[in-house]
């Protein structure tokens, strides 16, 4: 049973940023997989077949990879934790959301691990950086002009 990333992988990446609009506006923004693409601009497909609860999978295409992404665990609005494997590399993905006067902080976790990940460390490192960096980012834009 996955309970959270993989804290031993080859790359772990951290980061956060606070959004000033409410937290259910942000949650529903971040879970309507289908929605993605509208404001996650380097997600070029996205489908999920029912709401996201622990044992439902969604696909996604992000930097020509397709991905099936198998949720693990959803505290709805405050935590949804997913991943899987995608050519070669084992990836857990976790997002928390705290609200705080009115904004809310949002952290996100990820591991990677696999022969690709290990091949390049730094490399792989830090693409993850960016593409957390750039999610946030995307996200509080989103949220904040909605």
């Amino acid at each position: 049973m996955i309970t959270g990333i993989d804290t031993s992988a080859a790359v772990v990446a951290r980061h956060s940023i606070t959004i000033d609009a409410p937290l259910q506006r942000v949650w529903d923004l971040h879970i309507d997989v289908s929605g993605w693409t509208s404001w996650q601009t380097d997600i070029t497909a996205a489908s999920a077949e029912g709401p996201l609860v622990p044992g439902s999978v969604f696909h996604w295409t992000t930097f020509g990879m397709e991905i099936g992404s198998t949720v693990y665990a959803v505290e709805e609005p405050y935590r949804i934790l997913w991943g899987g494997p995608a050519h070669g590399i084992d990836g857990i993905h976790q997002w928390t959301f705290t609200e705080k006067e009115g904004t809310v902080h949002v952290h996100t976790e990820e591991s990677w691990d696999g022969e690709p990940i290990r091949a390049d460390v730094q490399g792989m490192g830090a693409a993850l950086d960016a593409s957390l960096t750039a999610w946030l980012e995307r996200l509080k834009k989103a949220a904040e002009s909605a």
